[in-house]
């Protein structure tokens, strides 16, 4: 009996845990734009950074931050998630884990970067076409890295959501929630790839997704994991 009480207190720490971690990576992800602002904007972007490479660094290290906030969730579901799907969790665990985690580090590194080459470029004593053209090199390589990191981040998503879905841990109408919130964000990276032009933001698309991720991460703190699916869970451990 004590042994049953112990691992649904284990579960329901990780419960707490993944939902912080959600809230941590998304105001990291939130601050870093609010930090840079309209730094990257303009044709005088390295002048901009070299004058002032505060934001930056600030954005990178929230980035940073984020990137190792979500990359760890997983970590805490999986030995849950593997109890009912193996492939999808251990999917789950790769996509959101190594993969999407290495593509924040890319960012991270290309901001700090940028952040060098601005500097080097105002030692020398401004910028000319030559280094302008590296510099936009720089930041056109942030440009790109984008919708590829959302394709990755949809992919871990979907993962997520199924796992959710088939196991209940959360409410059915939490997972679906962020099953179709996925979609919207696919369509909107999917857009952005191949920089189909509509005449207006698409960017409308991120919002089902992110307000759904926010919702499930408070529901996560405070309710926890559905307790019907952890004690038949549990008691087959204890059987085993």
């Amino acid at each position: 009996m004590e042994l049953n009480y112990l691992y649904m207190k284990s579960y329901r720490i990780s419960a707490m845990i993944v939902g912080v971690l959600y809230i941590i990576g998304t105001i990291s992800g939130i601050l870093s734009i609010v930090v840079t602002g309209d730094l990257l904007k303009g044709n005088d972007v390295l002048t901009k950074i070299a004058m002032n490479p505060i934001p930056l660094n600030w954005g990178s290290f929230f980035i940073l931050i984020m990137g190792l906030s979500l990359a760890a969730m997983p970590v805490f579901l999986y030995p849950i998630f593997k109890k009912k799907n193996e492939a999808l969790a251990l999917g789950l665990v790769v996509f959101r884990g190594p993969i999407e985690g290495s593509a924040y580090m890319l960012f991270v590194v290309n901001w700090l970067l940028l952040g060098a080459y601005s500097q080097e470029v105002f030692a020398i004593g401004g910028e000319t076409a030559s280094l302008r053209t590296m510099g936009n090199v720089f930041l056109q390589a942030n440009q790109l890295m984008k919708p590829v990191l959302s394709i990755v981040f949809i992919i871990g998503a979907m993962f997520l959501y199924t796992l959710f879905y088939q196991t209940q841990l959360i409410p059915c109408w939490l997972s679906i929630w962020g099953i179709i919130g996925a979609l919207f964000y696919l369509i909107a990276a999917i857009v952005k790839f191949f920089n189909i032009g509509f005449g207006f933001s698409i960017d409308f698309l991120y919002a089902p997704l992110a307000i759904q991720e926010m919702v499930m991460a408070f529901w996560l703190i405070v309710k926890g994991f559905n307790q019907k699916y952890l004690t038949n869970m549990v008691v087959e451990k204890s059987h085993t």
